[in-house]
């Protein structure tokens, strides 16, 4: 995959999980928003239906004390009766329409002793209506030659149907009066706005008050406090007669926006939960896209240099061959031998290299054996030092072995370990610089029931970033322009595997051109 493509893919990618995670924003924003006005229609309700329902059952109060008053027959003060009637003849269906609407109305002067209010008397308005319509035929009207129409319609006007009686000015004459506390108690209130309140399964604590002008009256909760942004109100108790008090009802819900949420909580958490599955999803995807992409350059990088690692081999053991072949030489004894060794060790090398690449693979897929015995871990090191001796020789450095562990038995495979010692050592050899002699140091000590070896080199180091992955397989680290360390970033992938598989640890401490230090710590057995 190219970088250009690889990069379109990664933002595609991120576009995608920023465009989902918007819009799971944007619906649970939308539903908090939705639940929240129907939490605040709900409430509306609830209040206008307590305030119709105090201000019904005041006004049935006044009409039962009033209504044994009108009953007793008293002569009203004043009558007034007043009549709409409307005739209209069809002389295509010798019909005749006559249409007829009579109120009569009668008003009383009552004591009002049965009222605390202080007044002498008090105006009640009766009021008597009737509606009726007529269609007279044109036999009917023949038969009734002699029908005086406006004798009927006075007639008609007896009132006999449909009697109501208006206590409206009564009422507010009365009521305005009166002290709102007299009028309305918090228990009243409080039963109302409960039961209308879980009808719609709104069940939080709440606190309610009536004001007069903005004023607080004596009828509120204990705990009410006025919060204009979070308080519902409606009108009660309106009145004409008195501008003076215009009283509302106030209520207000401290949890108000814990409920809303809570109904939605729910959603939101399932939502939460998709929502990071996927981010876990696209995270887990990008890391193996980019470990994909690393793994692909990295193995580039092994191909190149495994390449290279065979191709100098292969082309000394060429020109070995070729000089063999020269007439002049092949009778030269010491030279053939001298030609011999080199395609020998060129060989090995080759092997060498071969066998890394086998032993990981195998590590990785469980097939390599490692059978493992008592051994002194000490006779392990000697023997490690032996396969590099000549080596740090020919590069005129030295090795110093400082053994100062009383106990180095410990459960391993010698063949396994001693390539471990080895690799270390090599890479010991390889990166010290060309212009400087190689210096190591192996030293032991006993740690509780452990076993610590450290193998200390002078030579170029490693940055912080490279300690952290200088065991993964394939890593090598970037040296710009310099080619003079071969290698393929085996070696070391190997030690970590059969280091971890002898239940041990390792770890590296380094300085860039200062040197690095690896440390092995394996469990003792007695």
């Amino acid at each position: 995959m190219s970088k250009k493509l690889f990069i379109i893919l990664i933002l595609l990618m991120s576009l995608s999980l920023i465009g989902i995670i918007f819009v799971q924003a944007y619906y649970i924003n939308n539903s908090l928003k939705n639940e929240d006005e129907q939490f605040t229609f709900n409430v509306k309700k609830a209040l206008s239906y307590t305030s119709k329902e105090i201000e019904d059952r005041e006004f049935k109060e006044y009409v039962i004390k009033l209504q044994p008053l009108i009953n007793q027959g008293v002569t009203p003060d004043t009558t007034a009766f007043r009549e709409f009637y409307f005739k209209e003849d069809n002389s295509d269906s010798n019909e005749k329409l006559i249409y007829r609407n009579s109120i009569l109305e009668e008003n009383y002067k009552l004591s009002s002793s049965i009222f605390d209010i202080g007044l002498d008397s008090i105006n009640i308005r009766k009021v008597l209506s009737d509606r009726e319509t007529k269609i007279l035929k044109g036999n009917a009207l023949e038969s009734n030659s002699n029908l005086n129409l406006d004798a009927m319609m006075f007639e008609f006007g007896k009132l006999s149907k449909g009697v109501e009686i208006f206590y409206d000015t009564a009422y507010e004459d009365l009521s305005y009066r009166m002290p709102i506390h007299k009028r309305i108690t918090k228990e009243e209130i409080n039963n109302l706005l409960k039961s209308k309140l879980t009808e719609d399964n709104i069940n939080i604590d709440y606190q309610f008050a009536i004001y007069s002008n903005d004023l607080a009256t004596k009828v509120q909760s204990e705990d009410f406090e006025l919060e204009n942004e979070a308080t519902f109100s409606v009108p009660i108790f309106q009145n004409e007669n008195d501008l003076s008090n215009n009283y509302r009802l106030l209520v207000n819900f401290p949890k108000r926006n814990t409920f809303v949420q809570s109904s939605i909580i729910k959603m939101t958490l399932l939502s939460i939960i998709f929502t990071s599955i996927i981010i876990i999803a696209y995270a887990s995807a990008l890391m193996q896209l980019l470990r994909q992409r690393k793994i692909s350059e990295i193995k580039t990088d092994f191909i190149n240099n495994m390449t290279h690692e065979f191709k100098t081999p292969i082309a000394t053991i060429n020109l070995a061959l070729d000089a063999i072949r020269n007439p002049a030489v092949i009778e030269d004894k010491e030279r053939v031998l001298r030609y011999l060794k080199m395609i020998k060790d060129e060989n090995k090398r080759m092997h060498a290299q071969v066998e890394n690449v086998l032993r990981i693979s195998k590590l990785e897929r469980n097939e390599l054996n490692i059978s493992k015995e008592r051994v002194i871990l000490h006779d392990l090191i000697e023997d490690a030092i032996t396969h590099v001796q000549l080596i740090v020789e020919d590069r005129e450095g030295e090795i110093n072995v400082d053994l100062l562990a009383d106990t180095s038995s410990v459960l391993a495979n010698e063949t396994h370990f001693t390539n471990v010692l080895v690799n270390i050592l090599d890479n010991a050899i390889k990166y010290t610089p060309e212009s400087r002699a190689p210096i190591i140091d192996i030293s032991t000590e006993n740690v509780g029931t452990n076993i610590l070896l450290k193998i200390t080199d002078q030579g170029s180091g490693m940055s912080k970033a490279a300690q952290k992955r200088v065991f993964e397989k394939f890593y090598r680290e970037h040296t710009g322009d310099r080619h003079d360390v071969k290698g393929h970033g085996l070696g070391l992938a190997y030690v970590k595997r059969i280091v971890e598989d002898h239940q041990g640890h390792i770890s590296v401490e380094s300085e860039k051109d200062k040197g690095s230090t690896f440390i092995i710590k394996l469990p003792l057995i007695s």
